[in-house]
């Protein structure tokens, strides 16, 4: 055989070394933002998560809906609150988004199990280990808080764990998100009808399902429940499992620590009430156990997200008319 080509051995050796392994069936502008977050997740945390908070005061500083969706939240959720407090809130909540949407290149691009190593303190740990010794099924609540890909590495490590999700708008990320996330990935089950059906079968059977308890659900399948004190649609989907099937409750999220340090895991019991058959109390408890955990890391929460929209009635976030 003739020698090889200076390339073929350059490329021999790259998979030896394992620094960035080949993807097969990834299109190549989506295989190169995968090798771009290898790459990347080599910087410190804070240095990412320096790059994200300056990025976050940056879409302030352009005034568009990221910054009106933001004070909109805030008016309405802290309505005693000084102009100057609601103004220093704005910022850090913006700064603090822009941490989130970094530091998914640390959580991901260095593999799963890099990224549970930046784990530095779990707080209620034992009320998770309590109800999977129950056999009974537990709902795990995760709001739009913090880390929460973090979280479902941690949780996906103490057992196997369904979500709801709904396929990305452009279908050649999902090969992406299936590598990322590796083997530690939660099972993905479409938000449709048989989804559902098959949450409802896997909590049956004593299994875990992870569900995003502010997420807005569809136009007829919410109710109005208050959250931070002012009526928001909520979906019935989860109290609706914890009723159905007498699966435990609990809330969790990953707080972000200062400067980089690291991330807190929290695990919360949900108020009472949450499985209640009348859906309007069991709402209410639902968005009580968001707010729990919003207060522990407040401009942590995903304060730009439209919580207080619904369809048929005006909108706060609009951008007013000239």
């Amino acid at each position: 055989m003739g020698k090889r080509p200076a390339w073929h051995a350059g490329r021999t050796a790259w998979h030896i070394r394992g620094a960035l392994p080949y993807t097969s069936g990834m299109r190549t502008d989506i295989y190169l933002i995968y090798l771009s977050m290898r790459l990347l997740s080599r910087l410190p945390l804070r240095v990412l998560q320096a790059i994200g908070a300056g990025m976050g005061s940056l879409m302030l500083w352009r005034r568009g809906a990221f910054r009106r969706h933001i004070v909109a939240n805030l008016r309405i959720a802290l309505p005693g609150a000084s102009a100057a407090e609601r103004e220093r809130l704005l910022h850090a909540a913006a700064r603090e988004s822009g941490k989130s949407a970094w530091e998914i290149v640390k959580i991901w691009g260095g593999g799963a199990e890099r990224a549970l190593g930046l784990v530095r303190e779990v707080r209620g740990e034992a009320l998770l280990d309590a109800a999977l010794a129950n056999g009974a099924g537990v709902i795990i609540a995760a709001p739009h808080l913090g880390c929460w890909e973090l979280l479902n590495y941690w949780l996906c490590r103490k057992t196997p764990m369904a979500i709801l999700y709904r396929p990305p708008r452009i279908a050649a990320l999902e090969g992406l998100l299936r590598k990322v996330r590796g083997a530690l990935a939660p099972i993905q089950v479409r938000a449709d009808g048989a989804g559902v059906r098959q949450l409802y079968k896997r909590l049956e059977g004593g299994g875990t399902v992870g569900i995003l308890p502010d997420q807005k659900p569809r136009a007829g399948e919410g109710r109005f429940a208050p959250f931070f004190s002012h009526e928001a649609l909520t979906m019935v989907l989860l109290p609706r499992l914890a009723a159905r099937t007498g699966a435990s409750v609990l809330f969790a999220f990953a707080e972000r620590l200062p400067r980089g340090a690291g991330y807190r895991i929290h695990v919360l019991p949900a108020p009472d009430g949450i499985a209640d058959p009348d859906l309007d109390r069991a709402c209410a408890a639902l968005n009580r156990g968001v707010q729990d955990c919003v207060e522990l890391a407040f401009t942590q929460y995903q304060w730009q997200y439209k919580r207080y929209s619904a369809p048929g009635r005006p909108s706060p976030y609009d951008a007013p008319r000239p």
